[in-house]
């Protein structure tokens, strides 16, 4: 499949399909900064979770790939699975592991990450590089991530110089002597040196945590959805 490498022009159909007068309305409508869209055109990129969520009748494979029909045919269910357009891998062994209680997740990313031994291994042709697999709990990521979803992730080496804001992150933090670990997108804070943790899901309100309390840190690639009928 031919992928349109062009998001500037991917975008400004998006904005002549909501009729929007100029980039500034558009932005605001994306609850975006308009700087932030221009630096999208300019770099040739987009938030492409963020366009999935509010531009809801757009297809998510021609947002994607700039093929086939913009917006959804009618009754259709679109599943995103990978989340990022870095260099794919046309085979790797992506380590599962069964850590869904959250000391388990604790210890996966904390200073005893050597003791966690894998389950089984996943492998899936053509996707980003991946460090490992976990399942998700909880629903502060609902709808774009659901309970027992596997998410196949990439650590962040170098924390405070490699954040790519507005991405989602599996991240452990230490802080006031209690410990955390969080699967949500991660924003620039108004308080200098804050890391604003933001859900899908409305009904879970962001949280501030300084940058220095990040131990662990690592960006989902892509994610797994099972859906079984019995």
């Amino acid at each position: 499949m031919k992928i349109n490498s062009d998001k500037s022009f991917i975008l400004s159909q998006i904005k002549s399909h909501y009729n929007f007068k100029n980039d500034a309305d558009f932005a605001r409508y994306l609850e975006i900064k308009p700087n932030t869209l221009s630096n999208w055109h300019s770099r040739n990129t987009m938030d492409y979770e963020l366009i999935v969520t509010k531009c809801v009748d757009i297809d998510a494979n021609w947002l994607l790939t700039g093929q086939g029909d913009m917006l959804k045919r009618e009754g259709q269910e679109v599943t995103v699975r990978k989340l990022h357009t870095d260099r794919l891998m046309d085979t790797q062994n992506i380590p599962l592991y069964d850590v869904q209680a959250s000391a388990g997740v604790i210890e996966l990313f904390g200073q005893n990450r050597l003791k966690q031994i894998p389950i089984d291994y996943i492998r899936i042709p053509k996707l980003p590089k991946c460090d490992g697999a976990l399942y998700i709990t909880g629903d502060s990521m609902y709808p774009l991530l659901k309970s027992g979803d596997i998410v196949m992730y990439k650590e962040i080496k170098d924390i405070a110089h490699n954040i790519i804001w507005g991405e989602m992150y599996l991240t452990y933090l230490e802080y006031n002597g209690d410990e955390f670990f969080f699967t949500k997108y991660l924003q620039k804070s108004e308080k200098e040196g804050y890391v604003r943790f933001v859900s899908q899901n409305q009904h879970h309100q962001p949280i501030e945590f300084p940058l220095h309390a990040i131990k662990s840190l690592a960006m989902v690639k892509a994610s797994i959805r099972i859906n079984s009928q019995l």
